[in-house]
């Protein structure tokens, strides 16, 4: 995996040749929308397998007993800062120069421990190259971390706007489950324990910081200004359909319903109501909620044209019940078209169920949303 930057960027503008091409063959069919979102609204196709290969240095090309998810997320910052610095203009092929220059060395010294890896020292060290040596101070400031992005001051943070980043994506329509429920596909993910169910619903309402929850498979990032009702949010994924080929895809989703034990009573129980008649129905899928449990939060995060899944919503439950609080997705879409169904079945079912919570913590974001509500509960 720890293949140079400037050989990625050579790679990557074949690779976007590649897929430029492809899309023209599929122009006019479904297919078409989903390759549009090739690499992330933050870099450009021909940038994405050498940013790829920068975030594998810090991460993935380490060592298992070496690596930390907090470097990758700093590598993810890294270069969204990069972005916001310079103007908000997608990062391209040119700009592999830059990042060589401020991580090669590191890397050719194997600072990650292997070869053409990067710690968090080195991450640090070429942040400060790359921006000024205000990065390292900054990067370890919760404060001056949001959307994903490392800012040089709290106002700056507080000055931020993120539709910048809307403006930018290219965000279809909304497509929820439309086919008879029952052709649908609904499924349920283990749940994840949280220490407290308000904290973790305080967590999820803290939009900025969703970022901060990312795991090893993707990670979340707001587009719009105000909290959780309507926020839409790019999620950036990163995948390895082979060893040697590094993916790095994006799709949306917006938060269509919003329900909570404070103002959406009524609301929230209809929801519930008609979740478990659905999941009754369904005998080879338990229902997700026990009875008996107080459900303090629900919402359903609907897809956009593009996304991976098709026309698809996931909903996240944070419920108590026998004096335990646990966060839980419930997935439901309609039969994928063959082109999402081809890659559902080769590489996205076991990605789904690993990001919701059925694989180890560091491929799930809601392991690492239940392990940032615990650090800030014991942080008191």
């Amino acid at each position: 995996m720890a293949i140079t930057h400037l050989f990625a960027a050579a790679v990557g503008a074949g690779a976007a040749v590649a897929v430029d091409r492809l899309s023209g063959r599929l122009r006019g069919t479904q297919p078409t929308a989903t390759m549009r979102l090739v690499g992330t609204t933050v870099a450009a196709p021909t940038a994405a397998l050498w940013v790829t290969d920068f975030l594998n240095a810090a991460y993935f090309a380490r060592d298992e007993d070496d690596r930390s998810l907090d470097d990758l997320r700093l590598a993810f910052a890294i270069v969204t800062t990069f972005w916001h610095e310079h103007g908000h203009r997608a990062i391209g092929a040119k700009d592999v120069l830059r990042f060589h220059r401020a991580f090669g060395t590191a890397r050719l010294k194997r600072a990650g421990g292997g070869a053409g890896t990067l710690d968090a020292d080195a991450l640090l060290a070429g942040g400060d190259l790359l921006f000024g040596d205000w990065f390292r101070d900054a990067a370890r400031d919760p404060e001056r971390r949001g959307w994903g992005i490392v800012f040089r001051t709290t106002d700056a943070k507080r000055s931020y706007d993120p539709e910048v980043r809307l403006r930018q994506a290219q965000l279809g329509p909304l497509t929820p489950p439309v086919a008879p429920a029952a052709q649908q596909i609904w499924s349920t993910y283990p749940p994840v324990e949280v220490a407290d169910a308000a904290a973790t619903v305080a967590a999820l309402e803290a939009v900025d910081q969703w970022p901060e929850y990312g795991s090893e498979l993707g990670r979340f990032t707001p587009l719009r200004r105000g909290g959780l009702r309507g926020q839409t949010f790019e999620i950036e994924v990163i995948g390895f359909p082979s060893p040697r080929t590094p993916v790095l895809l994006r799709s949306y989703v917006t938060v269509d319903q919003l329900a909570t034990s404070e103002d959406d009573e009524e609301a929230r129980d209809a929801w519930l109501t008609q979740l478990r008649l659905g999941f009754a129905a369904r005998a080879d899928e338990p229902s997700p909620i026990p009875d008996g449990a107080e459900v303090h939060a629900i919402l359903a995060l609907v897809s956009h044209e593009g996304h991976f899944m098709g026309r698809a919503k996931s909903q996240l439950v944070v419920y108590s019940h026998e004096g335990r609080s646990y966060l839980r997705a419930i997935g439901v879409w309609d039969p994928m078209p063959w082109h999402l169904a081809e890659l559902y079945d080769q590489v996205g079912q076991a990605s789904q169920h690993a990001f919701w919570g059925m694989g180890a913590p560091e491929e799930s974001m809601l392991h690492q949303l239940a392990a940032a509500v615990g650090r800030h509960q014991a942080a008191g």
